[in-house]
């Protein structure tokens, strides 16, 4: 679709919340693997729901032929400060030195923490709760076991989880208690289509027009006392099919080809550069997944 016709079906809602100058930019920094239908869509679902790509309340996800548009925790916290009677919530770690209670509330049936003191040190992170206030309603509090976010230390993410437990953890769990206390409900959308790009900003500088057999992927590692970069490409990129669930030939290669991937035979460095960037955003959009299912259980 040429740059007149997309302006073409940008709907009003689009041409209301963005300028087309700001549009463009979101276009080739936020969204730059996205085909057209899938920039409107974006588009349309940010300008509808009032929330600012720039400061990553919503986020565009692809890979292969699959693109997710992905609501962030920013956005819940962003459309909470415009709903009348709207308090900030209180979010707090609970440790394994704290003194921690949690009762039923007899007249509302409801959870409630009833005691909450701390002293040093405070050990471990081994919970965390967040309580939403707003005028006139009751309060809303949503309490988890570290152990229910497990999978984020495993996942894509895990890097920043294991550093900025607190910050992560707490984020994870106040937006559940927005969700709950101001009614918002983001619907997180994934995107099949024929027409997917390969690997994100995927470009070789040598390729030969081939699907790459599974073997030349696998093939084995010489010299494992003096690692070359090659060698620690390929146990990053075994390791991330792993994540995925992919550890056979046969299933590598069905990745491979249904993601359009094409490789030299030995692989270049580009290339599996290029791949394990592909994996990536495939494990993201995994991990993404899962955390809108958690929400779905727990509503």
């Amino acid at each position: 679709m040429a740059n007149n016709q997309l302006q073409a079906h940008i709907t009003p809602e689009i041409q209301e919340a963005f300028k087309p100058e700001v549009l463009e930019v979101i276009r080739g920094s936020i969204a730059p693997t996205a085909n057209d239908q899938e920039f409107l869509l974006f588009a349309h679902k940010a300008a509808s729901y009032g929330l600012d790509p720039f400061k990553n309340e919503i986020f565009f996800i692809k890979y292969g032929n699959t693109a997710r548009i992905q609501f962030a925790a920013e956005a819940y916290l962003s459309k909470a400060r415009e709903k009348e009677g709207f308090q900030p919530p209180d979010t707090q770690m609970v440790h394994e030195n704290d003194e921690f209670k949690i009762a039923m509330n007899k007249e509302t049936k409801e959870m409630e923490v009833v005691q909450h003191e701390i002293g040093f040190p405070r050990g471990k992170i081994i919970g965390a709760y967040s309580i939403a206030y707003r005028d006139d309603h009751r309060p809303v509090t949503v309490i988890m076991d570290i152990t229910e976010v497990d999978h984020m230390f495993t996942g894509q993410n895990k890097d920043n989880w294991k550093k900025w437990t607190a910050d992560m953890f707490g984020k994870h769990v106040q937006q559940r208690a927005l969700k709950k206390q101001y009614g918002l409900e983001f619907d997180d959308e994934t995107i099949n289509n024929g027409e997917g790009q390969g690997a994100q900003g995927y470009k070789p500088k040598e390729r030969k027009d081939i699907t790459p057999n599974p073997d030349t992927i696998d093939q084995p590692e010489d010299n494992p006392k003096e690692e070359d970069p090659l060698q620690k490409l390929r146990k990053e990129m075994k390791q991330k099919f792993k994540q995925l669930g992919i550890t056979t030939n046969a299933k590598i290669g069905k990745y491979v080809e249904d993601n359009n991937v094409k490789m030299s035979d030995p692989a270049t460095e580009a290339e599996l550069v290029g791949l394990i960037e592909l994996l990536d955003v495939h494990l993201e959009m995994q991990e993404a997944q899962a955390q809108a299912s958690d929400d779905e259980t727990l509503d």
